[in-house]
Parts: structure tokens; sequence; C-alpha cells
């Protein structure tokens, strides 16, 4: 079932673990497992699954669950943060089932091996989007509940770039030349807005999470709008569903202002739009003042954030 546990970058208690996963078409591919215990055995968990150019780093998160009786699992999928190996295209994948395997197997970690029997599944941005698919497909018995954090639910940005004909246009290039990279402009605003050298307060590695972001590929793009294509068919999660996002969104023109208080990476009417689309009980709520990952906004609307998670969580999870 993988290495052994052995002590992690994030430090005592945190332990990860690196899950061997078949190879691609690059070589070797693996996925870590980062987890933390609560002092006493129990069969309630909670799994997170970052976004895009991302990796697990939410330490307060995790105390937030630990406190609530829940070991605490977060999982870096192949080609991001602990999972990167040199002869990567790194965030590179053709199809988001891909990473149905590396689900599948801390899935069978946390329930078969180490005995959880109730599992809260937490995706961010495309991690939520990554973690809505696994779900319809699986069905999981012991999944809970499913906590979506700005899931990545439609692309953003003007509409011509959702209209059949350039839906064509990405798959037919990203068949060809997957891994062509899209041209784009990344200001740095929202990396900024969180990391403690920056005007944030939060310390992560800025090579696994940078400022300038990672590129994009065609291929990738073709992946993520399929996915989105998937959920907006609709999906059946069977499971209480918990999306979160801020109430605001738009661009940002400077390092200022609505930068702090805002989702200026997607578009929260679409994540409100296709929240239903997700399974047959979803609540929805918008956090005034968030930044598009919620838990890491300021702490007025974290602290926002974390009384909706308890309320869903007492009502409809516990």
């Amino acid at each position: 079932m993988g290495t052994e546990l052995a002590s992690d970058i994030l430090g005592e208690p945190w332990q990860a673990e690196t899950i061997p996963l078949a190879d691609d078409f690059e070589g070797e591919v693996v996925a870590t497992l980062v987890s933390r215990r609560v002092d006493s055995p129990t069969e309630l968990a909670t799994l997170h699954v970052h976004g895009f150019s991302d990796y697990f780093f939410h330490t307060e998160y995790a105390e937030w669950w630990l406190e609530r009786g829940h070991d605490m699992y977060g999982l870096d999928l192949r080609k991001y943060g602990r999972s990167i190996r040199p002869h990567q295209s790194v965030t590179f994948v053709a199809s988001l089932d891909e990473y149905f395997e590396e689900l599948d197997a801390a899935w069978e970690r946390i329930t078969v091996r180490d005995g959880h029997t109730r599992v809260v599944l937490s995706g961010h941005s495309t991690g939520g989007l990554i973690v809505a698919l696994w779900a319809d497909a699986r069905q999981p018995k012991e999944l809970a509940g499913l906590l979506l954090n700005s899931p990545w639910l439609d692309l953003q940005g003007k509409a011509l770039l959702r209209t059949p004909v350039a839906n064509a246009v990405l798959d037919r290039v990203g068949q060809r030349q997957p891994l062509r990279e899209l041209p784009r402009d990344v200001n740095g605003f929202y990396v900024r807005s969180l990391h403690r050298d920056h005007e944030g307060e939060w310390d992560f590695n800025l090579t696994w999470k940078p400022v300038e972001s990672f590129p994009l590929r065609f291929g990738w793009l073709r992946a993520i709008r399929q996915g989105h294509a998937r959920v907006q068919a609709g999906l059946s999660v069977a499971a209480p569903v918990l999306v979160l996002s801020s109430d605001r969104s738009g661009p940002a023109s400077e390092m200022a202002g609505d930068v702090f208080s805002t989702d200026i990476v997607l578009d929260v009417r679409q994540i409100r739009r296709w929240s239903t689309a997700i399974g047959t009980h979803v609540t929805y709520v918008a956090v005034p003042g968030a930044l598009h990952d919620v838990v890491l906004s300021r702490s007025t609307a974290r602290a926002a954030a974390y009384a909706e998670i308890d309320r869903w969580l007492r009502t409809y999870v516990s």
C-alpha cells in the first residue's frame, strides 16, 4: 500500500506517505497523502484535495477538523506539491479521471487500513471539480459529506469562450497538441494576498504554489472542460453537499481593496448556478468578503465560513 509513514514538511505530528501510481507517458507518477490524527481512535476523518497550482498546507483548516474529532488527511495529487518529480510537466493530465487512481488509493487507506467509517471529502477549486466527479462515480458508502470550497464548475471570462465553437477548437488543439501552453498574463495578486512574505498571513512553499502560477496547457484545459460538461449534465452525489464561495468576484487592477475581499480567480455566479447540479442535497453559501480559497480569507470572512461549515456538519453530517 505504498511507503511507510514519514515526518512531513509541516512538522510533527504531521506525517506523509508516497503513493506509487501507474506510470504515464512521462514515466514515474506518485501522489502524497499527508495526515494527522486526533489523540483517541476515531471513525471520523476528513480528506482535503487542493486546487490548481496548489498543494496541502492548510494547518488551521486541519486544526478545526481535529478539534471536532476528525483525523485529517490532505492529498497532493500527481504532479503537484510533494508529488512533483523532475521529469514531469507540472499539473498536467489529459483526463480528470486519471486522478481517480490516487483518490481510490487514498480512500482505501483512510477507510480500510485506518478504519474510518464516516469521511468528509473536501475539495478546493479544481480539486472541488475533481472530488465531485469522483464522488459521483464511486458513491463510497463511507462518504458522510462533500464540502466544496469555490469549486471550478465552469470556464470564467467572456461568454465567447464557452460557445460550442470554442469548445470544439479547444478539443481539437487539446488532442493534437496537449502540452502546448495557453498564452496568459498572471499578475500574481492572488498568491501575494495569501503569503506572509507579501501581503498575506499564510506560510507556504512558493515553488509549489508560485506567485506567477504554473503554465496552462491545452490538453489539461480540454480535460477541465470535459469535467465541466459532466457536472453541468447533472451528477447524483447522494451525500449532503456544502458549497462555499465568496459573495463577489471580479478582476483586480491593483494590489489593494477587492484583492483582499473578493474571489479574483473564479466567477462566483457560475459556482452558484451549477452547485445544485452536483447532487440531491446541496447547501450553497456565499460568504461575505471571502477570497477564492474561502478558508484562507481574512479573519472575519474565515470565521463566517467556519460557522457555516459547523452548522452544516451538525445539521446534515453528524
